[in-house]
């Protein structure tokens, strides 16, 4: 599933190829994804210009001049393409929604598994969606600081790396990322979240800002369907410090892989966890 950083480089490339331009039509060429798709939307939007593309967590919201517009959700396999002009149209299997711009690109969502949905939205009322009403701040805002980690995990029995992954606590980090997080930070994935201190949740803050941003910058990570709008591949997926590394060395440790065994592998509310057993105490 696209994490943070892969969501944000589609909407970087989403924003400038839709934003002041008109919607022509708005296709849908099934009747449902995950959830049954707006079919009152495609009127809702035609003739209308975009003002807005945005992210929150890992959900992108859309925002048209009449104030309406949608919040899209890629799912376990779902990704954007832009193609450039008409002519460059290649129709594909499983192309479920198709976007044409107005003297623009056509943007279109591709899904082989369906996982994903795109839900209709008004501008009035979308911050009451039921997933952004309880959903924590932003990692790489200002909100997200030592003091609002400390006081979000206070009291928590669970696990840290579980923490992370609770998008109560903060938004759209998800496995892989927390993984990373917690191992620049020296951090125990399995430490009850209550444990830490105020100096490691601000250390652990630090670590997630700078991961987030080396994805970002890499491109994202592109370990099964995740590409870039244009079809190219993410690269962070060559920085891992420990994910998917079970057994090889930590690539930023001194640690002695014959006498820890390497990166360590455990399961933790069904999800893998990857860390290094004599960094991460």
């Amino acid at each position: 599933m696209p994490e943070l950083p892969e969501v944000e480089i589609v909407c970087r490339a989403l924003e400038p190829a839709m934003v002041g331009r008109r919607t022509e039509r708005l296709v849908f060429n099934r009747p449902n994804l995950r959830f049954s798709l707006p079919q009152g939307l495609p009127a809702q939007l035609k003739g209308q210009c975009f003002q807005s593309v945005m992210r929150r967590g890992k959900y992108i919201v859309v925002m048209a001049e009449n104030g309406y517009g949608f919040v899209l959700h890629l799912g376990m396999s779902g990704a954007i393409r832009i193609e450039a002009s008409p002519e460059e149209r290649q129709a594909q299997k499983h192309d479920h929604v198709e976007l044409f711009l107005e003297d623009g690109p056509r943007v279109v969502l591709n899904d082989p598994r369906r996982f994903g949905f795109l839900e209709a939205l008004e501008e009035k009322s979308w911050k009451n969606y039921p997933a952004f009403a309880a959903m924590g701040p932003e990692p790489l805002g200002n909100d997200f600081n030592g003091p609002a980690l400390a006081q979000a995990i206070s009291g928590r029995r669970a696990a840290i790396k579980a923490a992370l992954l609770d998008q109560k606590i903060v938004a759209g980090i998800g496995n892989i990322y927390a993984c990373e997080a917690l191992y620049m930070a020296a951090i125990d994935p399995r430490r009850g979240a209550g444990d830490l201190s105020a100096d490691e949740c601000e250390k652990l803050v630090r670590a997630i800002k700078q991961v987030l941003l080396k994805a970002i910058e890499a491109g994202g990570s592109s370990l099964r369907d995740y590409k870039h709008t244009d079809g190219k591949l993410g690269y962070f997926q060559h920085q891992f410090a420990v994910y998917d590394r079970e057994g090889e060395t930590c690539r930023t440790c001194d640690c002695d892989r014959i006498k820890t065994g390497g990166v360590q592998r455990i399961v933790q509310g069904g999800r893998s966890t990857f860390y290094c057993p004599e960094k991460q105490t």
